[in-house]
């Protein structure tokens, strides 16, 4: 097995257990995410992340289904089960996830999934009959940033795990 594909094996061990220290273990400080929610996110704001969806999730289940990586580059197909917290609506989500390395750790992470799908899950009705629409996504996204950005301004800057240093 590849050392990368290890690693992504480790990141989706660490999400399955909600343990987010493992997970941000595997990025550089420098790591971009990106995904239908977070046009791209850099650094402590991704380990933030992590830390958020870790901490505030209901009923998470994750389920790495195939993983592949070589030296620079890995692809992963994920699965999640959870209730979304707004709506309390339960969430089937499939992620096609890609990645680059560098160093031996993440440097680039962009989960793909299909908004509309989601949507209709998370949000019911609105989801079923405007979730396509860029308005409800560009909203979404708007929520998303808000709730990130005000998670990073009420935690302690000390709680909010650091991404390691190489």
């Amino acid at each position: 097995m590849h050392p990368n594909e290890e690693l992504l094996r480790k990141f989706y061990a660490s999400f399955h257990d909600k343990d987010y220290e493992g997970m941000i273990q595997c990025y550089l400080p420098e790591v971009e995410f990106s995904d239908p929610l977070f046009d791209l996110i850099k650094g402590e704001a991704v380990a933030a992340m992590w830390f958020m969806l870790c901490k505030n999730s209901i009923e998470l289940e994750v389920k790495l289904i195939d993983v592949v990586a070589n030296d620079k580059t890995g692809i992963a197909h994920w699965e999640a089960d959870y209730t979304f917290s707004e709506t309390n609506r339960k969430v089937h989500n499939i992620v096609e996830a890609k990645f680059e390395f560098k160093d031996s750790k993440i440097i680039k992470h962009e989960d793909n999934w299909d908004f509309w799908r989601w949507s209709q899950m998370a949000l019911g009705g609105t989801g079923r009959f405007l979730g396509w629409t860029p308005f409800i996504k560009n909203q979404a996204k708007i929520k998303a940033g808000k709730k990130l950005g005000d998670f990073m301004s009420q935690e302690s800057l000390n709680d909010i795990p650091k991404i390691p240093n190489s």
